[in-house]
């Protein structure tokens, strides 16, 4: 096991996989979680889905670290998240994508960053974006997230908290969830809400900012996010289905948000301009699609004035 300086007092990371869909894209997101450098982790794989073969796969791994159970009845993305919250044995996790891939140093980088603000509860990592194929990629949505909204990379790790961050993550939220590392104590106090299924991780994030929990931001690269047109995010995008659960959460958490005395993020969640525009680059997909429904939902949800 690689020695990381300074991070001895730590436990093992819980890399938790929630997992439903591609068989492949699951395997090789395992396989770079053996990859790791540091060897202190334990992955438990939380099986939704029916596919053939899997519980064998896991068995044939000879891992003691690597922990498999499959649900007896479909949960559902976030019942699923919660569960996995719940299996949680160590201060802090991961809930890593099934489509994701770990870099062989994120345990050693996320360790070690941890052990440098150990009272954070949120920690986020730099990420590369991968397409289908694996090969580097990107958005309109990412490129705007990156220049806009998210902090810029000097080398040196960041600490960020209270109404500023909360207000800059509800203009444009770019965070990765499955890169994050969380405290679990803070987590599981609160969990995934449960009416939400494409927008409880910014709801969980926002809650914890508003407690008093920081966020740490570190610039080194230990993580790949992968970004198709399968992803649950997606097929929901086009469809415009996601832009109603949008609307719904920002204009409840913008009137939590004044209760709590920060007007600033309070607008921020009202306007939530890059959700905006998001909805307008799924436009020439629904257009695509013939899905003159969504075309008029999603135009709606763009141009619509914030209350």
């Amino acid at each position: 096991m690689t020695a990381v300086r300074g991070t001895e007092g730590l436990g093992t990371l819980d890399i938790m996989l929630p997992h439903y869909g591609d068989t492949a894209l699951m395997q090789a997101a395992v396989r770079s979680v053996l990859d790791q450098t540091d060897k202190d982790w334990r992955l438990t794989v939380v099986d939704d889905g029916k596919e053939p073969d899997v519980p064998e796969w896991f068995a044939s791994l000879g891992d003691s670290r690597v922990r498999y159970q499959r649900n007896e009845q479909n949960l559902g993305i976030t019942r699923n998240f919660r569960k996995c919250v719940d299996l949680v044995e160590s201060t802090h996790f991961t809930m890593l994508g099934s489509d994701d891939l770990l870099l062989p140093t994120y345990v050693e980088t996320m360790r070690a960053a941890v052990a440098a603000v150990p009272d954070a509860a949120i920690y986020q990592p730099g990420v590369e974006v991968i397409d289908e194929l694996g090969n580097t990629s990107t958005s309109l949505g990412d490129e705007v997230k990156k220049r806009l909204y998210a902090p810029k990379n000097t080398g040196r790790r960041l600490v960020l908290a209270g109404e500023p961050l909360a207000a800059n993550l509800l203009g444009g939220n770019w965070l990765y969830f499955p890169s994050i590392v969380w405290r679990a104590a803070a987590v599981k106090e609160i969990s995934f809400r449960e009416d939400l299924s494409v927008i409880q991780d910014l709801a969980l994030i926002i809650e914890l900012i508003r407690r008093g929990e920081k966020l740490v931001v570190e610039p080194a690269t230990a993580f790949r996010y992968r970004r198709h047109s399968g992803s649950l995010s997606s097929s929901e995008a086009v469809s415009g289905a996601r832009f109603g659960e949008a609307v719904r959460f920002f204009n409840e958490v913008a009137d939590e948000l004044d209760g709590h005395g920060w007007p600033k993020a309070a607008r921020a969640a009202r306007r939530h301009l890059s959700m905006r525009l998001h909805a307008l680059t799924m436009v020439p997909g629904a257009l695509r699609h013939r899905q003159s429904a969504a075309v008029r939902s999603l135009l709606g949800y763009a141009l619509t004035n914030a209350r």
